[in-house]
This record gives C-alpha cells, sequence and structure tokens, in this order.
C-alpha cells in the first residue's frame, strides 16, 4: 500500500509531468525519448517521484515495466492537473475550437479505423464541432516520411519503421485469440498446438506476409507449421469465409471483444501458448508537438481511446 505523503515535500509541475508520462508509457526508456532527456535523467526523476509518493510508480513484470495500482489510480488526476497547468501557461494563446474548421488526416489501419473511428470524430467534434477526419490507410510510404512532410497529422498503429525523432506515445496493449465458426471441431477435440495445425489459417497482412509470431512459437517451441492458407489486407472480408469453413483467423481483442459472436454463429478461443501483445501507439512529427491544436487533438484520441477499451471489456460483447 501506498505511504501517505509528506506534506511538507514539493515537487513542481516538471515532476508531475514526469509522472504522467512513465505512466503511460510504462517505460522508463520510451518517457524518456518522449520528454527528450536521457534514460538516466528519466531514472533519477522515477527515483524521486518513489520517495515524494512512498510508491514504486513502476514495477518489473516479466520483461516489461508495468505502473502500480497506485499510479493507474491516480493516472487522470495528474493528467487532469497536467493539462490544466499547461492551459494556465498557454492563456495567452488559447484557442477558440469551435470557431476552427481542421481536417485531421490520421494513417491507420482498418482494426483501429473500426474500433475507434467514430468515436474518436464524435470526441473532438464535442470541442470542434468543424472538424473533420481523413483516415488514411497504411501504405508502402514509411509512415516517418508522410508525417515528416504533412501529408498526415498523425500516425496511429505498431510499426517499429520510425525514426529517431518522431514523438510517440502508447496508446494500448492488445493481445490475439483466434476466431472460428461456432461448433469448430478443434473445440471438441481440445485446443493444442498439434491440432491448431491440423487447419487451414487466414493471415491478415497488408504486405502479404504469410508469418508472423504465432508461427515464430508453434516452429521453435513445438517443430510444428501453420497451413496458411489465404493472405487478406483486412479482416472484414473474412468474416463470412470464417462462418462458413473450418479456417482458423487470428484476431486483435479489440476486432473479437466488439463482435456479437453468437449472433453471427461465430466463437473465439485462446491460443494455447503466449503471444507477445501488440503495442499500438500514436506518432507525430516534433514541428508539432507545441501546437495547441495538435495537442488537443493527440489528448483527444489517447482519451477516446482508452474510455473505449474499458467500455468493450466491461460490456464483454459476446
Amino acid at each position: 500500500m501506498a505511504k501517505r505523503i509528506d506534506s511538507h515535500r514539493r515537487y513542481d509541475l516538471d515532476l508531475l509531468r514526469y509522472l504522467q508520462v512513465l505512466v503511460e508509457e510504462e517505460s522508463v526508456s520510451q518517457a524518456a525519448r518522449r520528454l527528450k532527456v536521457s534514460d538516466a535523467a528519466m531514472s533519477r526523476h522515477l527515483a524521486t517521484l518513489r520517495i515524494v509518493f512512498g510508491d514504486p510508480i513502476l514495477v518489473l513484470s516479466g520483461r516489461r515495466m508495468m505502473a502500480t495500482s497506485f499510479a493507474n489510480r491516480i493516472r487522470d488526476r495528474v493528467h487532469n492537473i497536467v493539462r490544466e497547468a499547461d492551459a494556465l501557461v498557454n492563456d495567452s494563446e488559447t484557442l477558440n475550437l469551435r470557431h476552427l474548421s481542421p481536417r485531421f488526416t490520421i494513417r491507420a489501419n482498418d482494426l483501429i479505423v473500426g474500433a475507434f473511428g467514430h468515436a474518436i470524430l464524435m470526441g473532438l467534434k464535442q470541442d470542434c464541432p468543424n472538424c473533420s477526419i481523413v483516415f488514411s490507410p497504411e501504405t508502402e510510404d514509411p509512415a516517418s516520411e508522410a508525417l515528416r512532410s504533412g501529408r498526415i497529422d498523425l500516425y496511429i498503429g505498431g510499426t517499429d519503421d520510425l525514426r529517431p525523432e518522431i514523438m510517440r506515445q502508447a496508446l494500448f496493449l492488445t493481445p490475439f485469440r483466434a476466431m472460428v465458426r461456432e461448433g469448430h471441431p478443434i473445440f471438441a477435440q481440445g485446443i493444442t498446438p498439434q491440432t491448431l495445425v491440423e487447419y487451414d489459417h487466414i493471415s491478415v497482412s497488408r504486405k502479404g506476409r504469410l508469418y508472423g509470431p504465432i508461427d515464430t512459437v508453434l516452429q521453435e517451441r513445438y517443430g510444428l507449421v501453420r497451413p496458411i492458407a489465404i493472405v487478406v489486407p483486412t479482416y472484414h472480408s473474412m468474416i463470412e469465409t470464417v462462418r462458413e469453413t473450418d479456417m482458423i483467423l487470428p484476431l486483435p481483442d479489440i476486432v473479437i471483444d466488439r463482435l456479437p459472436l453468437s449472433q453471427v454463429q461465430l466463437a473465439a478461443f485462446d491460443f494455447p501458448f503466449n503471444l507477445p501483445p501488440v503495442a499500438t501507439f500514436q506518432a507525430w512529427h516534433p514541428r508539432v508537438d507545441s501546437d495547441g491544436v495538435h495537442c488537443w487533438l493527440r489528448d483527444t484520441v489517447l482519451q477516446v481511446i482508452r474510455r473505449e477499451l474499458v467500455r468493450f471489456r466491461s460490456e464483454g460483447i459476446e
């Protein structure tokens, strides 16, 4: 349990900003990169925060860090304090969003657009009724170059190909599950690595890649090869196919959790081994990092996605 904070301890806004970013990123190195300080400096700030709040703030969980329950509990309050403080500092440049008509170009794949696109638009329109969004599909054109040239305002996804100067903010981690038709024979057999490879699989890859983390685990741990029958750029067109065949379609939780599975004669199951979750973040070019409208865009995207994730998981759509 966190210790009571000594009322005589002093901390400034910058320390709260470090706290906000450390809890959001759940990584010392990524927090350091986002705030443009060294890893050593960020480690010192974390040590100070642990003393001030009497709580570890971040703890090891396997190979990665995760925020403590105390840190998660105060996260939104800290975020609001920092945002309000920034608003006071920038009061002379306060934006009247209701009189603006920005059009934002956001690059994201169909999973992100399908899960969060409408909610993001509605969240933006609450403050800026005349805004609009162009969702640009992922292409072979590197996201870094599109951000640098201004062809897109924001990237939402999980690519690791971004240049070092591109700024990013973690949004969420999502695990994968498998989707099959209702009554699929694998349920009667038992879901094991061996039964998993008895059926054809669908691979979703905009770059046409046949294999990924699932295949690595099957090969390295079990000496098995998954039969890939078809590769598609998006998952939407495959839902009907899955319902009519014995093929297996791996999908992120953010997709499966939104589908009324029983109503469309589909079912889902966990893979019989651990898979690394997909880390999704938003990224932008440093030139717009302090831009008021862009800050508001990023803040709204972050808050909307967090709210929607809570809703998905609490409703447990099945």
